[in-house]
């Protein structure tokens, strides 16, 4: 079945629609999870973009950071084995980059080590493993909590509890680092399903990654689609002996035949999905993608619109809209994306290190004085477009921008005639190096028309 897209860029309200939603889905309902054992004062926020996380006492969101294969080596942790050091890495490692290491690093008189950004989640001297939960031993000597094997840290990037500003399970662009990954409260669903971050929400899908749709012509826990119905749409049926699992039901959809239904409504396999991720059932009409809970709206005045690669978000005048993506290539693999990372790597990727022609290649997305967002995953920030970062409130020439999870957005204005001309255009996605995997510009596309990927990383299971 050929997808069917809309022509026309649609306002935020039209957000539900584009993801697939009823109005029932779109009423803001949060992610159930499996409450499991976890060490004393442990605890579980619902984030709007990534779904159940746990924290610590004080709220701090916890990541792990397990090793990756890059390009001409290997970074991050193996199980039980802590790297993340006190001492600033001071050289390059060349194991992400063409070029090879021991090249000094920016800003190096004042580089944060490695534990600066990343905190180290303690363990007393006396703590003992707790579920997935278990105790390794620093360098130092110190005790870590672990989860699964991996060591845990916080982040400094996270300012208020349930904050997730320190890494994402949206997936990598091209090449990227080794990063943090925020541990999960395991998705409290059938074993036959998986949850997965996206930039519309929380999607679910059956544990090959197929997307399960439900159906507006059902009723509460029973089925209309049969006979003609069923060539296009497989129920996702229940073993006899299933039981309610959080807001899942088994219903009899036949005598001795039991069907999944979540909040109520049945649960469907769109016959021609072929690729994890494909949401192409959701262009025929009455058909709709399952989330456990969506993403926060975009500010208003953004849209969402059509674009080569997909359904992209596109500013006021529906012109594409960037991030920045960017981990540097030293041995701890710290972040460079952020206003308070260095901006050498931006503007080596924006304007040939001139902080002017960048303003100009690619230019922040501005917000109103009285832009408010009211949630974590959109905000606002006041730049120093000079240096590119944060200004203090009055600063002269200070930028107030928009940011998403903490960092400033951008259109692609272009240079010597080479820019994003009209709303369609996307000619800034994977620019930079390693098809800006490594340090470059990503498009914030909300559905992959292609399926080649859709938004979200097939990482880990029950996530």
């Amino acid at each position: 079945m050929q997808l069917r897209l809309k022509l026309l860029s649609m306002s935020v309200a039209g957000f539900a629609a584009m993801a697939g939603l009823s109005s029932a889905q779109a009423a803001d309902p949060k992610e159930d999870f499996v409450r499991q054992p976890a060490p004393p004062g442990f605890q579980v926020f619902v984030n709007e973009l990534e779904g159940p996380v746990y924290a610590d006492a004080q709220g701090r969101t916890l990541y792990t950071w397990p090793k990756r294969t890059l390009r001409n080596g290997t970074a991050g942790e193996d199980r039980g084995k802590p790297t993340c050091g006190n001492q600033p890495s001071r050289e390059s490692s060349g194991t992400q980059s063409p070029y090879p290491g021991g090249f000094t690093m920016p800003e190096v008189e004042t580089r944060p080590a490695c534990t600066d950004l990343w905190p180290v989640a303690l363990a007393p001297a006396d703590a003992k493993p707790v579920g997935k939960w278990t105790v390794v031993t620093r360098p130092d000597g110190s005790k870590q909590w672990a989860y699964e094997g991996f060591a845990v840290y916080t982040s400094a990037l996270d300012k208020r509890p349930g904050d997730v500003l320190g890494g994402t399970d949206l997936g990598f662009i091209g090449e990227g680092g080794a990063v943090r990954n925020p541990v999960g409260a395991e998705s409290n669903v059938p074993g036959q399903f998986r949850v997965h971050t996206t930039m519309t929400g929380r999607l679910v899908t059956l544990r090959d990654g197929l997307s399960v749709y439900t159906y507006d012509r059902d009723g509460r826990n029973k089925s209309n689609c049969n006979n003609e119905c069923l060539i296009d749409w497989e129920p996702v049926l229940a073993a006899t002996s299933a039981t309610r699992v959080g807001e899942w039901t088994p219903f009899e959809r036949s005598p001795g035949v039991l069907q999944w239904s979540f909040r109520g409504r049945p649960v469907y396999r769109y016959i021609e999905d072929s690729k994890a991720g494909s949401q192409s059932g959701r262009d025929i009409p009455g058909w709709r993608n399952v989330y456990t809970q969506m993403t926060p709206k975009p500010p208003a005045g953004f849209t969402v619109k059509p674009t080569i690669v997909g359904m992209g978000l596109g500013d006021a005048n529906g012109m594409t809209v960037y991030r920045h993506v960017c981990t540097d290539d030293a041995p701890d693999q710290l972040s460079c994306d952020t206003p308070d990372s260095p901006q050498v790597y931006r503007f080596a990727m924006c304007g040939g290190g001139d902080p002017e022609l960048c303003l100009k290649t690619f230019p922040y997305v501005i917000a109103p004085a009285s832009a408010k967002t009211g949630n974590q995953v959109w905000g606002t920030l006041l730049i120093d477009p000079k240096t590119g970062k944060p200004a203090v409130a009055g600063a002269a020439g200070a930028l107030n921008v928009y940011t998403f999870r903490g960092r400033p957005i951008y259109t692609f204005a272009g240079y010597k005639g080479y820019g994003d001309r009209k709303p369609t255009d996307i000619n800034a996605n994977g620019w930079g190096e390693a098809n800006g995997g490594r340090n470059g510009y990503a498009a914030i596309i909300y559905r992959d028309i292609f399926e080649t990927r859709d938004g979200y990383s097939m990482r880990g299971g029950g996530r």
